[in-house]
């Protein structure tokens, strides 16, 4: 998203979702209609919608790392979430930005294991985060907020947005975790959908006949990948305050 700063150079704002299915994006007309999202809806409307993509490396980190670089994994390093850690000496849009006198900040998630670089102000989640009063780390100093992860993150950003420099034109990644599983939604949200069932994907019990190896090595299946506890909301959130489980109410996660 862009609008334009005071010396006419415009200003940039990354809104990034994580495992944010199109699917579970309205704009792109899904049969079902599992989830309207208007206000991403009005940014495909007024903008553009990407209808042919490729993700590259379609994990977290990776996926991040290209993002900011540029470029392939093999060429910033980046493969994985297991072993990898980025070398934030090389050069990135941010650093780009900075030295053509940009302001910076990147709040929310990154999971890249080194401390970002190329920024004004950064205040990450630790690794993956959690969704409920996640310790943060602000520029390299360990920080904790009570309340949903994706409020804070939007929280944090108007803040600094309120508090940059007007004179300047910005570049502020607002990277948020939701909604990477295992999908605990805000509290408020526990009874959005009431007994509304939702109709089973054709492809639920595909078994993969007459596909290549990676099709049938891929770990993204409900046998291989789901936890049953976790996933199927069968046990609270873990980082809940007294006060947030007193207003909990069981409505999604029975005891």
């Amino acid at each position: 998203m862009t609008v334009w700063s005071a010396d006419n150079r415009p200003n940039i704002l990354v809104i990034l979702s994580d495992d944010h299915a199109w699917q579970a994006v309205s704009a792109y007309g899904e049969s079902r209609h599992l989830i309207q999202t208007p206000n991403i809806d009005r940014l495909a409307q007024e903008g553009m919608r990407f209808d042919r993509f490729l993700v590259n490396n379609s994990l977290c980190g990776p996926s991040r790392a290209s993002f900011i670089t540029g470029t392939y994994s093999h060429i910033n390093g980046f493969y994985n979430n297991s072993n990898c850690r980025f070398d934030g000496s090389q050069i990135t849009v941010p650093k780009l930005l900075q030295k053509a006198g940009y302001q910076t900040a990147l709040i929310g998630k990154w999971h890249l294991e080194s401390d970002p670089t190329g920024f004004d102000y950064w205040e990450i989640l630790k690794g993956q985060g959690i969704y409920y009063n996640p310790p943060m780390i602000r520029d390299g100093k360990p920080v904790k907020h009570e309340g949903y992860i994706t409020d804070i993150v939007a929280d944090l950003s108007m803040d600094w947005l309120k508090k940059r420099d007007p004179s300047k034109p910005f570049m502020l990644f607002c990277w948020n975790k939701a909604p990477h599983r295992e999908w605990e939604p805000a509290l408020r949200d526990l009874d959005f959908d009431h007994d509304r069932v939702y109709p089973l994907p054709d492809s639920l019990f595909d078994d993969y006949s007459g596909r290549g190896q990676a099709e049938h090595t891929q770990n993204m299946t409900i046998a291989r990948t789901m936890k049953l506890n976790e996933d199927n909301k069968l046990t609270d959130p873990k980082d809940l305050t007294p006060e947030q489980k007193k207003n909990l109410g069981h409505l999604l996660f029975p005891a």
